[in-house]
């Protein structure tokens, strides 16, 4: 006998009906929470007539070994049409180390590129007029010190920190709960990103000082429902912290941005992107008072979702890439990452991040969903979706605010725990076969060399050199020789005793850059006050 088909649900587990009419939805959804584009509570877009005006920015995540290899794949990539760049550094960078730190062995430009010093900042961008392209760093423990670096590599070819644009990460609450690259305690930490608002408020007005990041919690594991509530306790609690410490609203709230991931369940992806830009207009508005309706609009970058590629029948990413970032396109968001196929197994190469940024192009220029604002809006479905997903996350927002914040959420596990619940019935459904996933569980090849993931997808996979370490470590030794070394213990002597009081740390961080101090010795300056986070 045969079983009973289940009744689908989205990933959030919202129930799916077989049909939906008006009546499934009510006044409320066609009233003054839907809208026009660009009119709050922005749920069909931030601006009126969204891309006619301007694509959002192709903006490919990449690094890997040095500053020179890495440099070089940027100019590759937008050559091809990229329109910004987003820059992967490898665990010592993100935690602070020089390449020659003990701890840093094996490490070195392995996930990243390996960034030292500003000299290998301006390796990184050589030929690169840093005034004129944007740059995201997905940097967060050390995101001041990486900050500083690009200022002073920027100063080296004419470019003013007033005419810089672009994003430091810079979201270290998701660190304790995702990631686990932080170096500083908690509070700590939340001093360092409260100066960089500051900082960038006054000396870097198109910069985005921090991009507030669902992206590696929903990664972890948490579902489009827990991604939403989850970065915004954490926003709130970044934009609380910014208040005590005098900052007004409307002077930072502009610049706040945000990332999130892209699954594969087309149309909750597309609600939850609905859901998310009216849950924070109304935070702003309502809960924080923002007069400037700039504070009010919630802008994002989207990255289709690492978790779901396979190392089984790799080309079938490609599939899965293109969707996401269809559902990205339609869901509104401003810049977008998509993905190589080979990247359930290595570092794309040169061959596949192309292919994954022409994904974006073809979605762009081909598909015609560039042509008109939201065009999806009205269908019941989506618009049923968005207010199930709108309130789910305001119920699981209720419950942090209920246990203190984001920053409590964080101390007390809240956050691990309900990822690793949510990630475990995932997982479940996975093994069980409730939850389809091609050619892993179902429509699986036997075909001789198809388990070889580099057979598989015929193309080679990219390799770093394990003689890179000794690489960087030379480049570090003849810096530190040919320096000015009275001028660098001045600088972190500085840097020591502003971490130590109040002063905002970020100008004597530029000054360490300036006198090229190394990456670890700015970290190390700041532990000796700080120390670090355990756990």
């Amino acid at each position: 006998m045969t079983a009973a088909p289940q009744s689908p649900a989205t990933d959030s587990g919202v129930p799916v009906q077989p049909v939906y009419r008006p009546d499934d939805l009510g006044d409320w959804s066609y009233g003054a929470s839907l809208g026009d584009p660009g009119e709050y509570p922005y749920t069909r877009g931030i601006y009126p007539t969204m891309y006619r005006g301007r694509l959002w920015t192709m903006r490919q995540y990449g690094g890997y070994a040095t500053a020179t290899e890495s440099n070089r794949r940027y100019r590759f990539m937008l050559q091809q049409g990229q329109t910004g760049l987003s820059v992967a550094f490898d665990l010592p960078t993100q935690l602070g180390y020089d390449a020659d730190h003990p701890l840093a062995e094996d490490e070195v430009g392995r996930v990243g590129v390996s960034i030292g010093s500003v000299e290998d900042m301006a390796r990184l961008f050589d030929g690169i007029p840093l005034d004129r392209v944007s740059t995201s760093m997905t940097i967060n423990a050390t995101a001041t010190i990486l900050l500083a670096l690009y200022i002073a590599a920027a100063e080296r070819q004419g470019a003013p920190a007033a005419r810089l644009s672009g994003t430091t990460q810079n979201d270290i609450l998701k660190e304790y709960v995702a990631r686990g690259t932080h170096v500083y305690p908690p509070r700590a930490s939340l001093r360092l990103i409260t100066d960089s608002f500051a900082y960038c408020a006054r000396e870097l007005p198109r910069w985005n000082p921090i991009s507030i990041s669902g992206y590696h919690l929903r990664e972890a594991g948490c579902t489009a429902a827990q991604e939403l509530a989850f970065t915004f306790g954490n926003a709130i609690t970044y934009v609380e912290a910014a208040l005590a410490s005098g900052l007004d609203i409307d002077a930072f709230a502009p610049r706040l941005s945000f990332f999130f991931a892209c699954h594969s369940n087309f149309f909750e992806e597309i609600a939850k992107f609905r859901a998310a830009r009216r849950l924070w207009a109304r935070t702003m508005r309502e809960r924080f008072r923002a007069q400037d309706p700039s504070s009010w609009k919630l802008r994002f970058h989207t990255q289709t979702a690492g978790s779901t590629l396979t190392a089984q029948q790799p080309q079938n990413n490609v599939v899965r890439v293109t969707l996401q970032a269809l559902a990205a396109a339609l869901g509104g968001t401003q810049s977008l990452h998509c993905n190589a196929l080979d990247e359930a197994l290595a570092l794309p190469t040169e061959q596949t991040a192309e292919i994954a940024l022409r994904t974006q192009q073809i979605v762009a220029y081909e598909s015609g969903i560039a042509d008109s604002a939201d065009p999806l809006a009205g269908s019941f479905l989506l618009e049923k979706l968005t207010d199930e997903l709108e309130g789910q996350a305001g119920t699981l927002l209720a419950e942090i605010d209920r246990i203190g914040g984001g920053l409590r959420a964080v101390e007390t596990g809240y956050y691990v725990r309900q990822i690793e619940e949510s990630a475990y019935c995932y997982q479940r459904a996975v093994e069980t076969g409730t939850k389809t996933i091609v050619g892993v569980n179902r429509f699986c090849t036997t075909a001789a060399g198809d388990s070889d993931a580099g057979a598989g997808s015929g193309r080679r996979l990219l390799r770093v050199d394990p003689a890179l370490r000794d690489q960087q470590a030379a480049r570090l030794a003849a810096l530190r020789r040919g320096r000015d070394a009275g001028r660098v213990t001045d600088a972190l002597g500085r840097l020591h005793t502003c971490a130590a009081g109040t002063e905002n740390v970020l100008p004597a961080l530029v000054e360490c850059a300036r006198a090229q101090a190394t990456l670890g010795e700015m970290a190390d300056a700041m532990r000796a006050v700080f120390g670090e986070h355990q756990g």
